[in-house]
């Protein structure tokens, strides 16, 4: 997390502080950050030692990577979703056969947006109040 921070903007920024700070002052305010980066780094690690003493060794066996949110690309989220392959009905969830014999094995699923949209009333008006502002 560079926060778009690029070597550039981190030296003006450090000519900025020696300007304002001055040469006298700046090592002391550079040993409290350290300071300070260190205290944070020590809480992080405490967290961490903690999550692992109460998950027990569950903690070790999850995958970080997959729960990062920054490898999630609405794109291939969406397009992974429509090209997802439909998957047969079981035995227990399907309907009674026809007459006319099995229903064939790759039957079209309907998505959980055409479900809300069927209880919902899929082509009704939506709801209209006149006296409202």
């Amino acid at each position: 997390m560079s926060f778009g921070l690029t070597f550039d903007k981190l030296l003006i920024i450090g000519v900025i502080a020696l300007f304002l700070i001055g040469p006298d002052r700046l090592p002391g305010y550079a040993a409290q950050l350290a300071r300070f980066v260190k205290t944070v780094r020590g809480f992080a690690d405490g967290a961490k030692d903690r999550m692992r003493e109460e998950m027990g060794p569950e903690f070790d066996e999850v995958d970080w990577r997959k729960l990062d949110p920054r490898q999630y690309d609405p794109r291939r989220i969406i397009r992974e979703a429509l090209i997802d392959e439909v998957v047969p009905p079981t035995a227990a969830a399907s309907k009674p056969q026809s007459p006319n014999g099995p229903a064939p094995a790759n039957r079209y699923r309907e998505s959980a947006y055409e479900q809300r949209q069927r209880k919902l009333g899929k082509g009704r008006p939506a709801p209209f109040d006149p006296e409202a502002t």
